[in-house]
């Protein structure tokens, strides 16, 4: 546990849930990856194939991090754990909050063209995306972190006027 922390610069106790939820979440891809796989095969082979795709995946986002860690200038190891599972929660959140809002207006590929519904889609889903992620960000206390990502985002965009 000792080398868990110093390898992660992890300082309080409550910060192991980030490494924790980690490997959680690196677990359940894995399971389901397989699961794709190897849909009616016995579990065994499917928990064998979970394993090496956990492995495989594992040095994958070790490798991400030791990229990330310098690009995004993080104090602190687990801060990068924390900033993923706010893009992971963000994304699925926007979705399932724009989903039932474009019902509500009345959007359906019935009385649009299908290009035209999907772009709606995504530009809905992209304005509540961006309003989630710094909200998302502050409940995992990576509110500088992703203020500073959102009006980088925005100067891209061209919408400087919009960043205070």
């Amino acid at each position: 546990m000792k080398k868990l922390k110093e390898k992660w610069n992890i300082v309080s106790n409550w910060q192991l849930i980030f490494p924790i939820l980690g490997i959680l979440g690196l677990g359940y891809s894995a399971f389901r990856l397989s699961s794709l796989f190897l849909k009616d095969q016995h579990i065994a082979f499917n928990l064998a194939l979970s394993a090496i795709f956990f492995l495989v995946l594992l040095k994958l986002v070790l490798f991400i991090f030791s990229k990330l860690e310098k690009k995004w200038n993080v104090t602190y190891r687990w801060e990068l754990i924390s900033i993923f599972l706010v893009f992971a929660i963000t994304g699925s959140s926007s979705v399932f909050i724009s989903r039932p809002l474009i019902k509500i207006m009345g959007i359906n590929k019935d009385n649009l063209p299908v290009f035209a519904y999907w772009v709606l889609y995504i530009l809905i889903g992209f304005i509540f995306y961006q309003i989630l992620l710094v909200a998302i960000g502050w409940l995992f206390g990576q509110y500088k972190f992703f203020w500073n990502f959102e009006k980088k985002m925005l100067r891209r965009f061209g919408l400087k006027r919009f960043i205070a």
